[in-house]
């Protein structure tokens, strides 16, 4: 497998700046609670992925949240090789803001998510293939089907990062 560490820097700031929000922390006040010194245009960079960060910065990052770092990377992994162990990521706001009919009751379900969960809510879930499997049934669509139309809804193609977006189900062996 093809590692793309463009995706990976991309996911891990996406993670530390919803970490940060869901703190309550202003890129200010985390850059003042952490032991060394770097600018807020470095801390933005990182939160952007545009910019490397250090294992140890990370570190020094996630401890100031009061995050462990481990726990950081585990969702970091989950979101970037979601495809790789039968899973698949979707995005709860692209899917309630679906036109597709075929999609009526997932964009009825992530709907009521996002508004059970409020503006704290978790815009990227990843799905195992048996709760895309139940879904493709209320949808009327096979699990194949809807892995489709939900790659047509990202915007994604398998292996467009580098890792497949989902496998085809059922899976050989």
């Amino acid at each position: 497998m093809y590692f793309y560490s463009e995706h990976y820097q991309l996911a891990l700031g996406d993670e530390l700046r919803k970490l940060r929000k869901r703190r309550g922390l202003t890129r200010k006040e985390l850059n003042q609670s952490l032991q060394s010194e770097i600018s807020l245009q470095t801390l933005a960079t990182y939160e952007l992925g545009t910019r490397q960060c250090s294992v140890v910065r990370l570190a020094e990052i996630c401890l100031a949240m009061g995050e462990q770092p481990h726990e950081v990377l585990a969702r970091v992994d989950k979101r970037v090789f979601a495809g790789a162990s039968g899973e698949v990521q979707i995005n709860l706001d692209k899917i309630a803001g679906s036109t597709n009919q075929e999609l009526l009751p997932l964009r009825r379900w992530a709907e009521d998510r996002l508004q059970a969960e409020g503006p704290a809510a978790t815009r990227d879930i990843v799905l195992n293939m048996a709760a895309v499997e139940r879904m493709a049934e209320l949808c009327g669509l096979s699990a194949n089907e809807l892995l489709a139309r939900l790659r047509e809804l990202a915007g994604t193609t398998p292996n467009s990062h580098g890792v497949e977006a989902a496998r085809s189900w059922p899976p050989t062996r």
